[in-house]
């Protein structure tokens, strides 16, 4: 017999469940450290645009929505509200399906 099918089937997951498992509220952010001195004002305005699109397209993918073309601007807009963070710009939101699109 293969080990494989000793092995007990795990619990279901967020991603294995049938429905959409709900936001566990209230969302603390994690603890935030300084960054790098000495960079230019760009590279740190892209440093946190690509952290909150990353925190954002984490919480839609808890929430249930797995597929870029579910995370309309107002989905993002509205998850954003959620947990607590200021609302993407449009370039956020493009961010946040490519993070979704390149996951898989």
């Amino acid at each position: 017999m293969p080990a494989a099918a000793l092995k007990p089937k795990p619990l279901p997951t967020q991603s294995t469940a049938k429905r959409p498992v709900l936001l566990d509220l209230p969302y603390e952010p994690v603890e935030k450290r300084p960054l790098p001195p000495g960079r230019p004002r760009e590279w740190y305005i892209t440093h946190n645009r690509r952290l909150k699109a990353m925190r954002l397209a984490i919480a839609l993918l808890d929430s249930g929505v797995y597929m870029p073309n579910q995370a309309r601007n107002e989905t993002i807009r509205s998850t954003a509200e959620t947990i607590g963070v200021h609302p993407p710009s449009d370039t956020t939101c493009h961010m946040v399906r490519a993070l979704m699109r390149y996951s898989r």
